[in-house]
């Protein structure tokens, strides 16, 4: 074959494709799909489901993060907002440093709320159920400084939870305070539906309640 329009001295098509070498491409055989080959599609939804990729809430307990907030049918006040960057809630929790921490400046939030004044007569403070498997409980240890800081009783496991996930749940009664105003304070909030469990408790035995938190579990 000569190149169309090729003239004297032209070169056939096909002297100048002999001249190429093609390396030889080895190609790897796969494997077949029997019944006793791995699903890698069954594998990675697997991973998808625990939730491997999700990242621990953060706080940088930034200020001026103040929000009233509506959740799940509760009004609670949050000093501090979850953030992109800062301590994960694992880190802050297990830091002692930071019991006193969020007690300081909650007291002052209720306080500035509330008044100076706080009857111990009229006002109690209660925190949460516990999660059963739980020895050290970060709220309940807060709340017993708030207490302390208002010179306010706390009635520790005021309320029980049949389940340890406490979510959608009916709280049961255990140790209600008999004032007739109580402080509700969680560490965290994230649906608020723990908070709502509570005041179902505490409304249900006549019981005046205002809702308090650390941080605001949502951006």
């Amino acid at each position: 074959m000569l190149f169309e329009g090729a003239g004297v001295g032209s070169q056939a098509m096909d002297e100048i494709l002999n001249e190429f070498n093609v390396p030889s491409l080895h190609v790897p055989q796969l494997c077949s799909l029997d019944s006793a080959s791995p699903d890698i599609f069954s594998a990675h939804k697997r991973k998808a489901w625990k939730g491997a990729d999700v990242d621990e809430a953060r706080c940088d307990f930034a200020p001026d993060r103040l929000r009233i907030t509506i959740r799940s049918d509760v009004c609670f006040i949050s000093l501090w907002k979850k953030s992109l960057y800062g301590r994960t809630l694992t880190e802050i929790k297990a830091d002692d440093a930071m019991v006193g921490f969020f007690a300081q400046h909650i007291a002052a939030l209720v306080r500035s709320t509330l008044g100076e004044y706080l009857s111990p007569e009229d006002f109690a403070i209660v925190t949460t159920p516990k999660r059963r498997h739980k020895q050290r409980n970060f709220a309940s240890l807060i709340s017993a400084d708030i207490a302390a800081a208002l010179s306010l009783p706390f009635f520790e496991d005021c309320a029980y939870a049949p389940s340890k996930h406490r979510v959608g749940t009916v709280f049961t009664a255990n140790n209600i305070p008999p004032q007739r105003n109580v402080i509700v304070f969680d560490d965290f909030v994230t649906t608020g539906q723990t908070l709502a469990s509570m005041k179902a408790l505490l409304h249900s035995l006549g019981k005046n309640t205002i809702f308090f938190a650390g941080i605001n579990n949502k951006i």
